[in-house]
């Protein structure tokens, strides 16, 4: 079913499945109390070990259904219509990132807060759009390899070099900028190294494209994505130990010591092995909604966990200090309340969309009435001063 109508389910069921873990996520991770992380605790590790796979497959999954649409019309180039909508959707995604962090009340009184600056998922997959868009650009009128060659290169040199440039404080940047690409000033994600795993799935989307039509495609996808993702997670670190003492060079050592770029994509690679897998029960309809909807479903989550505009969300007042019991029924709650209200929106959209736009109308022509009206009682006042001087400082006769 999925050759036969250019959908990849298992894709959005990826999607949804990634969104829902990131919204327990952030819900356990800022309300539960400290004094229950325990790393001794098995339940507890295995929790923040998949709580750690959430990220790079929502980067992924981002970057394999963008570039999955961007390469499928015919036409190439800027006349590719993909083009100009992932440009928007880009820019819409780095505008939405700001205004979330936006303090209303603050904004009003005349003052943005650092945190307005700070970098979060939203802004990282906003630019790992436009960041796609610009490698198709410079490659698709080439030869047709170079593509896909360039993502996976990006995406290795990314992973290669994080331990290198992860020290750079790159305080030559205007800190607005500069939370791009490093923490050290409160960024949750920067766009490097985390755009490496956009550019893979856009890697991984390319492969699918080229070879959806071969009959085998999933067993050899999935045997594939298994031996290489199991590879990375149990080996990944010996191997590079292994090349340190082989040649000597310090970098792979450093990734050694910190090796969770390369067992996360081990991750990813398993996690699209098992969504493959199973992907004759990935047809739900409202798991496919969920998945087509993250974005309503993230926006609404940070505004009621860490209350965008108000600053009333639930962090501040619960911030680590729930226990177990009532941090993993609320996180349950959480993703039913944030599921619910965006999949409403979403079957009213059109409504809410058109009531906005009535609203911005009516507020555009009252707008336009005031203007009018206070600028021809502006004029009157101007005459009425003329007249006033004109009497004052008329000379004598």
């Amino acid at each position: 079913m999925e050759t036969k109508t250019n959908r990849l389910f298992f894709i959005d069921a990826m999607r949804a499945w990634a969104i829902l873990m990131m919204l327990q996520g952030h819900f356990i991770d800022g309300l539960l109390d400290p004094i229950f992380r325990d790393r001794e605790n098995i339940v507890f590790n295995i929790w923040l070990y998949f709580r750690g796979i959430t990220a790079p497959v929502f980067f992924t999954v981002s970057g394999f259904i963008f570039t999955y649409l961007l390469i499928r019309v015919p036409q190439k180039g800027f006349d590719n219509p993909r083009v100009k909508k992932g440009i928007k959707r880009g820019l819409q995604l780095l505008l939405i990132g700001y205004l979330l962090r936006m303090n209303l009340f603050g904004f009003l009184s005349g003052n943005i807060y650092d945190s307005f600056y700070l970098v979060d998922v939203l802004h990282c997959i906003g630019l790992s759009i436009l960041a796609l868009i610009g490698v198709y650009l410079l490659t698709i009128q080439k030869k047709k390899y170079l593509f896909p060659l360039l993502l996976l290169s990006i995406t290795i040199l990314l992973f290669l070099f994080e331990p290198l440039y992860k020290q750079w404080s790159f305080s030559f940047l205007p800190d607005a900028i500069a939370n791009y690409f490093t923490k050290a000033n409160g960024s949750v994600f920067t766009i490097i190294p985390w755009l490496g795993y956009a550019t893979l799935g856009g890697f991984f989307s390319i492969l699918f494209t080229q070879f959806k039509n071969y009959r085998y495609l999933y067993p050899v996808a999935i045997t594939l994505a298994s031996f290489v993702g199991f590879t990375l997670i149990l080996y990944s670190s010996d191997g590079f130990v292994y090349l340190h003492k082989l040649t000597g060079i310090e970098l792979f050592k450093l990734i050694e010591m910190n090796n969770y770029l390369f067992i996360r994509l081990g991750d990813v690679f398993v996690v699209f092995a098992v969504f493959m897998l199973l992907r004759q029960f990935m047809m739900n309809k409202t798991v496919l909604k969920i998945g087509a909807s993250t974005l309503s479903i993230y926006v609404i989550h940070f505004i009621i966990l860490y209350g965008s505009f108000t600053g009333l969300g639930l962090y501040r007042f619960f911030n680590h200090s729930l226990n177990p019991m009532i941090v993993i029924s609320g996180a349950i709650l959480f993703m039913v309340a944030c599921t619910y209200l965006a999949l409403k929106y979403h079957q009213h959209e059109t409504e809410v969309k058109a009531n906005i736009s009535l609203g911005m109308n009516y507020t555009k022509n009252k707008g336009m009435e005031l203007y009018s009206a206070g600028k021809q009682i502006f004029k009157e006042i101007l005459v009425k001063v003329r007249l006033f001087l004109d009497r004052v400082f008329k000379p004598a006769k």
